[in-house]
């Protein structure tokens, strides 16, 4: 009956949900900047009843959404933030809607709104039901940089929640226990003393030699880690002009590998080469480390249970405007990357869907056991309460990450269909994990066993304020 009228309450609001999504699309606001979707969505989920606290954890764009009392509870995570320079209108075809500005090409959009509507509707089932219990919803900011939840997590924000469903748009329609990334992302500022690159040279202290020393190091180093590990870097601030010896210079990195202790193992290395520099290059520096996270803790029972889900509601079909939107935006999609990324995905009978635009299965977890090469803050949720992050299709097959492409669907009846999906999904999951106390203990004693007698430590320094001007250059 619960979960009746929850789904019903999503069916009911699909106009609505759906007008929100949009909404937070054409907002398309950077990390810790997602000023105006953080309000909307938070008076959205205010004007349902929820109770609603603002700027939490040194963020102004965080915020908590609470409905209920007593135990047990469920916390709900949506994500706010997009990507800068993939601005792009709902269309099959490249039109930025402001060329260099921000887009959702990661589906954010969907991502917040789909927890936030399953979130009101698990409260609405348990309001009409009299089911005891809480449901917290959280408006994470900065995914994208790593940032939002690693300082609420921090913040203790997580207490005492038994348990959280996330949504992540997708290609396919999945729960799974892999696990992702530990990271760190750190800038390096680098001082010398300028002079005339021509004129004078042996007075100056380039700090660019520095940045470029360091850089070269690092690549050296790459033979001698774990081959699973990343480590990437670009180049902020490289000096005005050739004729000056730059007196300043900037470069930011991220170090990645599968453990957290890896990732410290790494970062120190890098943190040693980057003294060496100073010296080769008579150079100082400062470090400004930006935030870090953890590794996946994945969840077996959690990915079950939002599978059975799935099946039970029924995975979304598309109709021929989809196909005919997939069929123009085909043509921006080179076909030996998409059998590359289909190949890479190993989801089961891959080879066949090489000339197929969507995966429209309901998929058993393929990924058991297996590292994702990116990170999420999501992670850092996952070692204070168990915690999963399941997908849906929103996008059709062979959709790079983070493109104009990703943006354009998740504006479009493409990316709709597996917004209301995912809506449903967290309410139905939500709702059993809130009156099947077996079950819950089932997810909580995996949890338990996974974290195998560790602590959670958080990756960033108890005095580090939320990096708010990190993307400023």
């Amino acid at each position: 009956m619960s979960k009746e009228v929850a789904l019903n309450w999503i069916d009911d609001n699909e106009k609505h949900i759906i007008e929100i999504s949009d909404k937070a699309w054409d907002y398309a606001e950077l990390g810790l900047l997602e000023y105006k979707t953080s309000k909307f969505l938070a008076d959205e989920i205010e004007g349902q009843g929820f109770k609603v606290e603002r700027g939490v954890a040194d963020m102004p764009t965080a915020f908590v959404a609470t409905w209920g009392s007593g135990g047990p509870t469920l916390g709900v995570l949506g994500e706010l933030d997009a990507l800068a320079t993939i601005s792009q209108k709902a269309v099959p075809y490249r039109d930025p809607v402001e060329e260099g500005a921000p887009g959702h090409g990661c589906g954010h959009n969907i991502h917040g709104t789909g927890g936030m509507a399953g979130a009101i509707a698990v409260k609405t089932a348990m309001e009409a039901d009299g089911l005891p219990g809480t449901v917290k919803f959280y408006g994470c900011p900065a995914e994208e940089t790593l940032v939002g939840k690693v300082w609420m997590v921090r913040h203790g924000l997580f207490d005492g929640v038994d348990a959280v469903l996330s949504h992540h748009p997708s290609s396919a329609n999945t729960a799974g226990t892999g696990s992702s990334n530990a990271m760190n992302s750190v800038k390096f500022h680098f001082n010398g003393r300028t002079a005339h690159s021509a004129g004078d040279p042996e007075n100056g202290i380039s700090a660019l030699d520095a940045v470029e020393l360091m850089s070269n190091g690092v690549n050296f180093m790459r033979e001698h880690i774990i081959e699973k590990a990343r480590v990437h870097y670009i180049t902020e601030e490289g000096g005005g002009q050739p004729n000056v010896v730059p007196a300043y210079a900037r470069t930011w990195f991220y170090v990645r590998a599968p453990e957290r202790d890896q990732v410290d193992y790494i970062y120190n290395w890098v943190l040693e080469i980057a003294d060496g520099a100073d010296k080769m290059a008579r150079t100082t520096h400062e470090v400004e480390f930006l935030t870090g996270c953890y590794n996946t803790l994945a969840n077996t029972v959690l990915a079950e249970l939002v599978v059975s889900n799935m099946r039970e509601i029924g995975a979304p079909v598309h109709d021929d405007e989809d196909i005919e939107f997939a069929e123009k935006l085909n043509e921006s999609i080179d076909r030996g990357q998409k059998i590359n990324g289909l190949r890479k995905s190993e989801r089961p009978g891959w080879e066949k869907l090489v000339d197929e635009f969507f995966d429209e299965r309901v998929l058993d977890d393929y990924r058991a056991g297996k590292v994702g090469a990116g990170s999420t803050d999501v992670s850092d949720v996952s070692w204070v309460t168990p915690t999963i992050e399941f997908g849906t299709t929103c996008t059709m097959l062979g959709t790079p990450g983070h493109s104009w492409q990703n943006v354009a669907q998740s504006g479009s009846g493409i990316g709709h269909k597996g917004l209301i999906f995912a809506s449903k999904v967290i309410a139905a999951s939500g709702l059993e994990i809130l009156t099947k106390p077996e079950l819950l203990k089932r997810i909580r004693d995996e949890w338990k066993e996974r974290l195998a007698g560790r602590e959670y430590k958080p990756p960033i320094p108890m005095d580090l304020k939320p990096p708010l001007k990190q993307l400023e250059k």
